[in-house]
This record gives C-alpha cells, sequence and structure tokens, in this order.
C-alpha cells in the first residue's frame, strides 16, 4: 500500500534536526537514537518508525487529505543507507576515530537535509538505479 508523501518528508526534517544536535555536539546517545530510529524504519517500513507514528498520530490528522503517495519501498531502503551512515557515525563517536563519527553524521545529515528542504530522497534514487541495474542484469 502506498503511503502519503509527506510523512517521510517530515520524518526528514525531524532527523535533520537530531543529526545537527548530534553532529555539533558530537552527541552519541543523539546519533543512537537516530540510529535507532533509522533501524525501526528499515525493518517495519517509514510509517511504523517513531517519527511516522508522530506524522500519523499528530500531524497528518491538522492536514488536508494526502496528494500524493509513493510506494513504501524506496523510503525504506533510505532507512537502511541512513541506518549504515548513523551506525558509522555511532562507532566512530564512541570507539574512534572521532574523523569517522563526524564524517558519517555530516553525510547523513545532508541527505536528511535534502529531503526535508527539497523532497530530493538520496536514498530513494539508491533504490531506483539499484532496481534499474538489477531487471537490465536478467
Amino acid at each position: 500500500m502506498d503511503i502519503d508523501v509527506r510523512g517521510p518528508r517530515f520524518g526528514a526534517a525531524v532527523t535533520t534536526v537530531v543529526l545537527a544536535a548530534a553532529l555539533s555536539l558530537q552527541n552519541g546517545w543523539l546519533l543512537g537514537w537516530q540510529t535507532l530510529v533509522f533501524a525501526l524504519g528499515a525493518a517495519a517500513g517509514v510509517q511504523r518508525s517513531p517519527y511516522g507514528w508522530v506524522f500519523r498520530t499528530a500531524v497528518r490528522p491538522r492536514l488536508g487529505p494526502p496528494r500524493e503517495f509513493e510506494a513504501p519501498e524506496p523510503p525504506r531502503f533510505a532507512q537502511a543507507v541512513g541506518l549504515v551512515f548513523a551506525g558509522l557515525g555511532l562507532v566512530g563517536f564512541t570507539v574512534g576515530p572521532q574523523w569517522l563519527g563526524l564524517a558519517a553524521t555530516g553525510a547523513a545529515l545532508a541527505a536528511a537535509f535534502l529531503n526535508a528542504a527539497f523532497g530530493y530522497c538520496l536514498g530513494c534514487e539508491m533504490f531506483l538505479l539499484l532496481k534499474r541495474a538489477s531487471v537490465r542484469a536478467e
């Protein structure tokens, strides 16, 4: 079942704030929280992640009905990509090297910001490119 496109974009906005705070404070706890959110979004889908729940229960009822929908698979894949980068950042902040934490968290932040500000989901685009490549390989 397709999902409201505003949900993942809301999640990206919250993710942007959390990752910006984690990066500027070099806070492993905040990054750990975001890593958990990415893991839940990758495992269960963005609509079942904590930010998806907030969108569904507190934000969407205050908005008009959705006009655009998207397949849930690309945002779910994007959550898995975010999980990899946040996990690398967490390793860098907790056991080192520090530059790994900064670089990986910064990369995840850049991707989340692109989605939140411009509606451009890098992970979703990666999913579609991989899908096209796998179809051509068959």
